[in-house]
């Protein structure tokens, strides 16, 4: 089997495989390797295994060299040369009166192209700019339509719950999310409620919702005949969250709530 490491570009970034070709690359190692899109630096997130060749993408590109102090100062350089290319861009879409939302700008590691990501609720015909801008910049331009969750992605921020996006912290890529998630976990179904600063359902509803699931096999549900410490009854309401079940018992009439693990199904 093939040895390989997985190297990410950016934070939450999807991981890509490399041959380490030879070279001893231990994790949170910089390297520079070789992807489509040119020379790129990258960060090793998974050192040194043997993968199967059906779980590769195959034939594997080895690291070229380990990134050395020049580098990470030319990875700064450009991150310095893409806030500037960025009001440049958007004076060039406003010369053009083209409907769209420039997100940001990204350089690969040798220049040899920029990236221009924006967002639009129609196509664009960018022809005319993309000659613009490769006058202005004197390289290689590519400009690149994302979705919301993408722009989000991007940007990075922090989210309702008062922490930093999902998709910016550690989702490598967006999975489908449904209505029928937050109603597995009984949340309001107000859109403003389970929705994203990027105006989409949330992405923790799906990474969640297996918890839900796996309590519900647990916990006693609504309509089901259980017996408490208070005697026996129906269930009215699960909490998984909290681990608690509400109960009707049947001798008193009345509602008491009880801990899961002091309910037992009938």
């Amino acid at each position: 089997m093939p040895r390989v490491i997985g190297v990410r570009f950016r934070r939450a970034g999807k991981i890509y495989h490399f041959d380490p070709g030879g070279l001893k690359i231990e994790r949170g190692t910089n390297v520079i390797v070789e992807t489509a899109r040119g020379l790129e630096m990258g960060q090793v997130v998974i050192g040194e295994k043997e993968l199967p060749e059906d779980e590769l993408v195959m034939p594997l590109k080895k690291v070229l060299r380990l990134a050395g102090e020049a580098d990470l100062r030319q990875v700064e350089e450009n991150k310095k040369k893409e806030a500037e290319a960025l009001p440049k861009c958007q004076a060039q879409i406003e010369r053009h009166g083209l409907n769209m939302k420039l997100v940001g700008a990204e350089y690969t590691f040798d220049r040899s192209k920029i990236i221009f990501y924006f967002t639009s609720d129609e196509r664009v015909d960018f022809r005319e700019l993309v000659k613009d801008l490769a006058a202005i910049f004197r390289t290689r331009i590519e400009l690149r339509q994302i979705g919301v969750r993408d722009e989000a992605k991007l940007k990075g921020g922090i989210g309702p719950c008062g922490r930093s996006f999902c998709c910016d912290s550690f989702l490598e890529e967006f999975a489908p999310v449904s209505i029928r998630m937050a109603k597995g976990q009984n949340l309001s179904l107000n859109p403003t409620k389970i929705s994203g600063v990027c105006g989409r359902l949330m992405c923790c509803l799906r990474f969640e919702m297996s918890a839900y699931e796996e309590a519900r096999e647990e916990m006693p549900q609504p309509g089901e005949e259980v017996v408490t410490p208070d005697g026996e009854g129906q269930v009215m309401r699960s909490d998984p969250v909290r681990k608690v079940v509400q109960v009707k018992l049947r001798e008193s009439d009345c509602t008491r709530e009880f801990p899961a693990e002091e309910v037992d199904r009938l």
